[in-house]
Formats: structure tokens, sequence, C-alpha cells
């Protein structure tokens, strides 16, 4: 059996200062989670692998959290030092928690159909959002005669975005991305189904799990991976790999947003009104930069849009219910005023 210091899985002085005052007397067991189930958490210690009951909902863990054990149980979570999330799907405004404590996050993407500036931008909101460092992952650069468009256009995005094209199946180019998933360190893969996240992992981690191909009409894939994991890997790190994202709704995400933009909000505040929403106000900066072609107007769409999205799922969840009910209401008073209207005699 592998047994792992504290180093090893990525603990910091950060972590040590938390355990310090929530576990005073020393009685608890730092671990850290590398597979979350609904009913039982499985994680790893300097003694080896364990599993522990959790003493909170699940939804309040992530795969890559550190938790404090007493050996049954999970009996505090530690705040994590970067903190990757989205909005559950559904009607729901609640905060889905996808990964935590990495050092890196690598969206995955293909040089085909599924290449996708705007949705690559989500992602680079919420990982900004998170505190991590982003890298745009090309695969399948084996099947297009030049890369270069691609990398040129995703580091274009933000100069925060380090971008490599791969061929995901020869395992020595496949292991470019060890420096970021070695001596401890983290590195978690984000994006669609079927552009070869179980590839990198099979080749960084020195797994044979099963990968599926990609359909033809749309360049997407089946899930192959279908939950969230963390293993190691032959750089001495760890990797998370995480299942396909239908939905990727953001909430949260304003400070990522800001920086991926930083161009545009450094413009906003040459506005003549602070409250400017960009659209028909005078004085608007970025409407004139957008006339003078300093700033593109599809971007300032893809930042406007992204924009409105996290402030719309970013309230509470009483202010959601309050604004149902307002608009409840309306529809009430409408319904009462129609009615009225109808009836005979009036």
């Amino acid at each position: 059996m592998t047994t792992y210091t504290l180093a090893d899985l990525g603990w910091s002085a950060s972590f040590a200062r938390q355990t310090a005052a929530l576990d005073p007397d020393q009685s608890l067991t730092p671990a850290r989670i590398t597979e979350l189930h609904r009913d039982r958490l499985m994680v790893l210690t300097e003694a080896g692998p364990a599993r522990l009951i959790p003493t909170d909902l699940a939804a309040s863990y992530a795969v890559g959290d550190w938790v404090l054990s007493d050996g049954t149980h999970a009996q505090h979570r530690l705040e994590p030092a970067t903190d990757l999330a989205r909005r559950a799907a559904g009607e729901t405004v609640a905060r889905q928690r996808i990964a935590a404590n990495m050092d890196s996050i690598a969206i995955v993407t293909s040089c085909n159909a599924d290449f996708n500036l705007a949705r690559i931008e989500r992602y680079l909101s919420l990982i900004l959002s998170s505190g991590a460092i982003p890298l745009v992952v090309l695969t399948r650069a084996d099947e297009t005669d030049d890369t270069r468009p691609y990398l040129r256009k995703s580091e274009q995005l933000s100069p925060l975005v380090i971008a490599l094209a791969v061929d995901a199946r020869d395992a020595e180019d496949a292991r470019r991305l060890e420096p970021w998933c070695k001596s401890g360190q983290t590195l978690a893969l984000v994006g669609s189904s079927g552009v070869g996240k179980t590839t990198l992992r099979n080749a960084l981690c020195g797994d044979a799990a099963e990968t599926a191909g990609i359909r033809e009409d749309d360049a997407r894939g089946r899930h192959t991976t279908t939950f969230r994991a963390m293993r190691p890997t032959l750089a001495g790190g760890w990797l998370i790999d995480t299942p396909g994202m239908r939905e990727l709704q953001l909430t949260g995400a304003e400070d990522g947003i800001a920086q991926l933009f930083g161009d545009f909000e450094e413009i906003a505040q040459a506005c003549r009104f602070r409250d400017c929403a960009h659209d028909t106000e005078p004085g608007c900066a970025i409407r004139a930069a957008v006339a003078a072609g300093t700033l593109a107007q599809d971007r300032l769409e893809r930042w406007q849009k992204l924009r409105r999205e996290d402030a719309r799922n970013s309230e509470t969840l009483s202010e959601a219910r309050g604004r149902a009910r307002r608009f409840g209401k309306v529809v009430k008073e409408a319904q009462r005023v129609r009615l009225r209207k109808e009836m005979p005699g009036d």
C-alpha cells in the first residue's frame, strides 16, 4: 500500500493554521477527499485510504477538500485555498461545488467543432473566481494541419491563460502537463465529454480507464467519467477528473469575469455614469471604444451576457423567493383586474 505525507497530499501552512484553531489538542487526523458519495467520503490520510461518514450535507463537500477526522466521521471541513463551483442545474439558485484545492485547472477542448470561445470564456470566469491558475489544453492536435490559430485565440482571451496543444493519445506528449501535477500539486480537468480528458488522465496517472469516441455530427462525445475523483499522478502530484458538464451556469463569478475582461472594466471607469449599462446611455466609454474599433462588438455582448447571468444566479435564496412572490402578486392582481372587467354589469 502506498503511503503519503501530508505534503505529498497537498497540505499547506493555511490548513495547518486552521487545524490548530479547530483542534488545539491535535486529536483529529487531516484527510483529503478523493471521492464523494451520498453517504460516505473516500479520503487519503498519512496512514492510507479510509472511509468517513460526513457530518454535514453531501453538497457541502467537494473532491479535493481537506477534513479533520476522528477515524469515523469528518468532524470539520477546512476552508479551501481554491474552490471551483457553478450554479446547480435546474430551477434552484443553489451553488454546486465541483472541486477544491486545485493549483491549476485545465479547460480541455479539441481542435475541431468543439472549440468554442464563448464556452472557454465561461469556464475561465469560473476558474479565475476559484483562485486557481487557468490552462487551455487543445487535444486532437494531430488532426489539424496548424494548431497555432487555436492557441492564439485561446491566449488572446486573457494574459493569465497558458495554452498548450497536445496529442492526448501520445503518452509522452500528454505528459507535458506534468509540471502542473507534480510534487503534491493538484491539476483538475474540465471540459465537454469526448474531448480527451480520460485519455489525458490515463497518460498522467498510468490508468487504463475506458474512453469513448466523438460523434461525427457535432464533434462531441459520450460521458466516460461518471463522477469526480482525485487520483495520484506518475509525477507525484494529483489529478481531479470531472464528467463533462452539459450546463455551466455562472454564480459568484463576478471577480473572474472582471479579471477575464479587465480591458472592459478599465475602459468602463471613463463612462459618464457610474451605473452605466453600456447600452444607450450618453457618454458611454465602452460604446465609444466599440465604435472606434478598440473593443470588439461580439466580445462586448459576451461580457454583458456573463455579467447579467452571474448577477441573476448569485442572488440569495431569500431574494429569489422574494422576487418570485412579488411576481406572483403582480400576476394575481392582473388576473383580478381582468376578471372584474369581464364580470357582467360592470
